[in-house]
């Protein structure tokens, strides 16, 4: 999914059919590769019906059965070579898929940004992304393709059935479609139960995230006995739900073996009774031990694919219930792209820019500004005067509402937001999170500009420290010049920061003030909202904001 699909005007079940094409091939390949398996199969029962006969009919000997046990041995080593090609194929068909959405859905959480994904709970999202993103290999991987063998195999079985004996294929074509009947009934609740499953375990990885997020404030305030049994609730909901799903696969499980067990038996006692003489009518007195025995040893395989697609009619189930929850995830719209144009010179430039939101109103605007390489644009004013939304609009995280945004999409950007994300693994791992390919020397230096040196020297491990999830290890300050040292180490040629120096002490702060300078120095274009007097000496331009407007302007 290269591109975000469109989503809001379709349904689950023809989404799937679109991602289905993607993987049209493989598909193909594992379903015929199914089909020659169950030839084999049938090539296989009608050696072992004809061996059994000969010896006992015909009282033939070794040498003369000998090349049906050979023909036996290849048939079986080609079939489970058939089979193993099915599973590789579909395999892959399903892992395909896989990829693709998870890939797609990446994208586009990328595209919407984090300010639209504020509104959402990232517990909840990444539950979206593992969980459901999984539920939907099944599908591809095992049921569609059983779906095509559970129709072209028992036509086969049953066209040789009717050569043989046409009344024992008349009692296999009675029974069969009850299968797909009651198959489909349940199959209709467990797709609800699915749905309901998905959202439950949506609603536990945001609840328990939470809670492990809060667990210093709640044991400050006794409350982390009460947390744990909330949690505990919430996990036993789950898992009755879960129970209600397996109880369910397995009561389908056992109806469609009760219908094919009276079938093979009604088959088997109508060939007892021919081979014995009791019936006379149709073409039962006509059977014989190969004939019977061919027709006794299709039936169980008869209905095997269609029990087999009874089991994978739960990955449909599963799919469904998914794919419902990630079409809501995908149909969230990213801003509008429509105020955005390519920047001609400038890398960025702003024209009567005016944001409003439903709630709210006017949060900025209008508003015009100009940044250019080499320039440092510094954004002032009291909290809540609209600095941090002038930087998502310069972002692209903001749409604006009227007027118009020219950005140099050519050029990436950096961004670093009053709570910097940091992630559970290493200091170097943070650090690469700008710069996948960085060097150890170059992240020395990115982090000797923030006046990270001394800290990173003094940890055990150096560079290699492990810090938890936010940074977790480190003090604010130590957290905010981490993440100051990826943008210095980001080759962005457009900065953007909100509030860099707080939580810092002045030492730190005049380090990253240098660092800064450098950063100017080298061509880049930097734009900064603050409120401390030491970072506005680095402005080309002070831009004063109040209420979202433009009270004044000043070049220092």
């Amino acid at each position: 999914m290269a591109k975000r699909e469109d989503t809001r005007d379709t349904t689950p079940r023809r989404w799937l059919n679109e991602l289905a094409k993607g993987v049209r091939g493989w598909l193909w390949l594992a379903s015929l590769l199914g089909i020659a398996a169950g030839l084999l199969t049938i090539v296989q029962m009608g050696l072992l019906a004809w061996i059994v006969s000969q010896v006992i009919v015909e009282g033939a000997g070794q040498s003369q059965v000998g090349w049906a046990f050979l023909g036996l041995v290849v048939v079986l080593v080609v079939r489970a070579l058939a089979q193993w090609g099915q599973e590789i194929a579909g395999f892959e068909a399903g892992v395909r898929v896989r990829d693709r959405v998870r890939n797609g859905l990446l994208d586009h959480l990328a595209r919407l940004g984090p300010v639209t994904l504020r509104a959402y709970h990232s517990g909840g999202v990444a539950g979206r992304l593992m969980e459901q993103v999984e539920a939907l290999e099944g599908y591809f991987s095992r049921f569609l393709i059983q779906l095509r063998l559970s129709v072209a195999l028992p036509v086969l079985i049953l066209g040789v059935v009717a050569w043989l004996d046409w009344v024992a294929a008349l009692f296999l074509l009675v029974s069969a479609p009850l299968i797909p009947l009651f198959m489909a009934l349940i199959g209709m609740g467990a797709e609800r139960l699915q749905q309901e499953q998905f959202a439950a375990v949506t609603r536990l990885a945001g609840h328990f995230l939470d809670r492990v997020r809060g667990l210093t404030t709640l044991q400050l305030f006794n409350h982390a006995k009460r947390s744990i049994d909330e949690v505990y609730l919430a996990a036993d909901e789950y898992r009755q739900r879960n129970m209600r799903t397996l109880r369910l696969a397995f009561l389908s499980s056992a109806v469609l073996e009760f219908f094919a067990s009276v079938a093979i038996a009604a088959v088997a006692i109508y060939i007892g009774f021919g081979l014995l003489g009791y019936f006379d009518f149709g073409p039962s007195a006509q059977l014989t031990l190969f004939s019977g025995l061919f027709v006794l040893l299709l039936a169980p395989d008869f209905f095997q694919p269609l029990r087999t697609l009874a089991q994978h009619y739960h990955d449909r189930a599963a799919a469904l219930g998914a794919a419902e929850g990630l079409m809501e995830l995908l149909a969230i719209p990213p801003p509008d792209a429509s105020h955005f144009q390519e920047g001609r010179g400038e890398l960025c430039r702003l024209r009567e820019v005016s944001v409003d939101y439903p709630e709210r109103g006017r949060v900025l605007g209008p508003l015009s500004l100009t940044l250019k390489a080499g320039e440092c644009v510094v954004l002032t004013g009291p909290s809540g005067s609209g600095k941090t939304t002038l930087l998502n609009v310069v972002a692209g995280f903001v749409a604006p509402s009227e007027g118009e945004t020219q950005v140099d999409r050519t050029q990436s950007f950096a961004w670093m937001d009053q709570q910097p994300f940091l992630i559970q693994g290493s200091l170097a791992d943070n650090l690469r999170l700008a710069v996948p390919e960085a060097s150890e020397s170059s992240m020395r230096h990115a982090l000797a500009l923030a006046g990270m040196a001394d800290v990173v020297e003094s940890l055990p491990q150096g560079l290699y420290t492990p810090l938890s999830e936010g940074g977790g290890g480190l003090s604010g300050g130590q957290a905010q010049r981490l993440a100051l040292a990826r943008v210095f180490l980001s080759p962005a040629r457009l900065v953007l920061l909100d509030e860099p120096t707080a939580r810092l002490d002045a030492v730190s702060e005049a380090g990253i003030i240098e660092g800064l300078q450098r950063l100017i120095e080298e061509g880049r274009a930097v734009m900064i909202a603050t409120h401390h007097p030491e970072v506005m000496s680095l402005a080309s331009c002070v831009l004063s904001l109040e209420k979202g407007r433009q009270v004044g302007e000043r070049v220092p």
